[in-house]
């Protein structure tokens, strides 16, 4: 073979494992520079809002000593509870909160590091319902194709989806949700999805083309009280029907998930026991309890999981 074709072949061969090299040691570096975070409350949310971290989305701490980093100042009952908190597309992290048991209206503020917020406000969501009892457990979710936000929880509107089966004072919840594009003006209230049982804690994320809503199945008689799966094309749905229960026979509520490569890892609480569960799969149909390889602060309530830099994680650990 001649020896310029050697030479132009083995310089190929360098450049194509520098490339690879590159690659690998760029992936590396984006691994290192990303910090998981889960917001969450404590006890009845009476003292507002607490953050955990992560660097490999299975041992988290508590971050401030696990003491609230902002506390909840709307309505009556001044609650903060399952804060839910997205990187929006202005680059800004918005929150949205249950304020209260009875109130029909849900929470919000946002911050550009997680450190100073916005006054809180309330998001009017049910006021159009004169009989409506509640807003429970509100998500964030974006769609890039439409620059969309959605915003999505859990309400009974007694009467209106007569119970099939007995539940605690006579909750039927259905999910509900409104649009934003700014936080400032919102879309009318309409219908998410109606199972045909009672429901509640939707979590909604995208896979690829579709989008997978994690939620609890909260009938009672028979006894439920696990999490399922449904899935859509659209954020706004049609959701299909709810799949057969991913958790086991202890009582879960409050999903939130984390993607990482090829794996999914669907964080729950168990609130009967005071504990947090885990549960993994690699294609969302089989699933895996992997509860003993996880570590949470203690008595951890219903958040959500979200990702920084490794630049902002520290400067949010030096402000706070």
């Amino acid at each position: 073979m001649d020896k310029h074709l050697l030479l132009e072949i083995s310089i190929l061969k360098r450049l194509v494992l520098f490339a690879w090299l590159f690659f690998v040691s760029n992936q590396l570096m984006a691994l290192q520079d990303t910090v998981y975070l889960f917001s969450y409350f404590k006890d009845n949310g009476q003292d507002g809002l607490h953050l955990a971290y992560s660097h490999d989305g299975l041992l988290w701490k508590a971050l401030k000593d696990d003491r609230s980093i902002l506390e909840p100042i709307l309505g009556p009952d001044k609650l903060m509870r399952d804060p839910c908190i997205i990187r929006g597309a202005d680059g800004l992290f918005h929150m949205v909160f249950t304020i209260s048991w009875t109130e029909k209206g849900i929470g919000y503020a946002s911050s550009k590091n997680l450190v100073d917020w916005t006054l809180q406000k309330i998001i009017p969501v049910m006021y159009h319902e004169p009989h409506a009892r509640n807003a429970w457990a509100p998500e964030i979710t974006y769609d890039s194709t439409s620059g969309t936000y959605m915003i999505y929880w859990a309400t009974t509107i007694p009467d209106c989806f007569p119970a099939s089966t007995e539940s605690e004072d006579r909750y039927n919840h259905r999910l509900y949700y409104t649009t934003t594009k700014n936080f400032e003006q919102f879309s009318e209230t309409k219908l998410l999805y109606n199972p045909g049982f009672n429901v509640i804690d939707a979590s909604i994320v995208k896979d690829g083309r579709r989008f997978v809503m994690f939620l609890k199945d909260e009938s009672l008689k028979p006894v439920a009280k696990n999490l399922k799966v449904a899935y859509s094309d659209n954020l706004i749905g049609p959701y299909g029907p709810a799949s057969e229960p991913i958790t086991g026979a202890y009582w879960a509520e409050g999903p939130t998930s984390l993607q990482m490569g090829q794996r999914w890892i669907v964080y729950f609480d168990k609130y009967q026991q005071g504990l947090y569960g885990a549960i993994s799969s690699t294609d969302l149909r089989t699933w895996k309890d992997i509860s003993n390889q996880i570590s949470l602060p203690n008595k951890i309530r219903h958040g959500s999981i979200f990702k920084v830099s490794y630049s902002e994680f520290v400067y949010l650990k030096d402000h706070l």
